[in-house]
């Protein structure tokens, strides 16, 4: 077998690329412009997790590199970091922050190596939301939020009471007069419910990516049957496409 490729490599080949007599494509690059991709290849990455699909993730993994190795090529371009100093950061972080494996502390739990985590990264931010990216989905960012002011002592005390927050927030949302009033009372209600979530242990995130997908794929049955009803789904009436809905249901397993 010949010899492989290192990390080393990937960031001279990205050098080569970026440099006169390089890739056209590459050389018109800025970080604004790779946003897209680097939005791209996460969620690919993401995709093939969720599959289970680890070839795809090999590859997946690899694009997303790619996107940090351009970034911090064009970083050093303007003489602010290079990816020697990413990989350099990265490390001393990872050791700071494991101070019962590189060090004395004993966090014998994987609950006391998280609360070490936060306790260390609160310390050092102005405000309990700071570094919580605003791109984030709108849930994962609500989840961040709610998680930070939970170690300030701001939580409902108990699971019973966050539900019953989220019944009542239901029943404002039923009372809205208007969109806008809707709106307000509806996004209420999603960042209560987050609160739900944290309480079961939940990534709110995830559980509405897996339900969207558990729809998806149960709709498709229902287009199933009602292809083998010899009839198309347009023309079948409200009762029986659930009906259809129910049969697909029972026959997997899940909500």
């Amino acid at each position: 077998m010949g010899s492989r490729y290192a990390f080393d490599d990937l960031v001279s080949v990205m050098a080569r690329l970026r440099r006169p007599g390089g890739c056209p494509w590459d050389r018109a690059q800025t970080p604004r412009t790779l946003r897209p991709y680097l939005l791209e290849e996460m969620h690919e990455v993401l995709e093939a997790i969720d599959r289970g699909d680890q070839p795809a993730l090999r590859e997946e993994l690899g694009d997303l590199l790619l996107q940090v190795v351009f970034h911090a090529r064009m970083a050093e371009e303007e003489g602010h970091f290079s990816a020697g100093d990413v990989v350099d950061g990265l490390v001393r972080k990872l050791i700071e922050r494991h101070p019962h494996v590189f060090g004395d502390a004993q966090l014998d739990t994987a609950e006391a190596v998280l609360a070490h985590w936060q306790n260390a990264k609160q310390a050092r931010r102005d405000s309990p939301f700071a570094g919580i990216p605003e791109a984030l989905p709108a849930l994962a960012r609500a989840q961040k939020m709610q998680e930070r002011v939970r170690l300030l002592g701001f939580r409902w005390p108990d699971l019973q009471a966050a539900v019953a927050k989220v019944r009542a927030e239901l029943d404002e949302l039923e009372a809205a007069q208007g969109a806008e009033a809707a709106a307000d009372e509806l996004g209420d209600a999603f960042f209560t419910l987050i609160n739900v979530a944290i309480f079961q242990g939940v990534d709110a995130e995830q559980a509405l990516r897996d339900a969207t997908r558990k729809f998806v794929d149960r709709f498709a049955r229902v287009e199933a049957l009602a292809a083998a009803s010899g009839r198309p789904l347009r023309e079948h009436s409200l009762d029986e496409l659930l009906a259809l809905w129910q049969q697909a249901k029972s026959g997997h397993a899940g909500g």
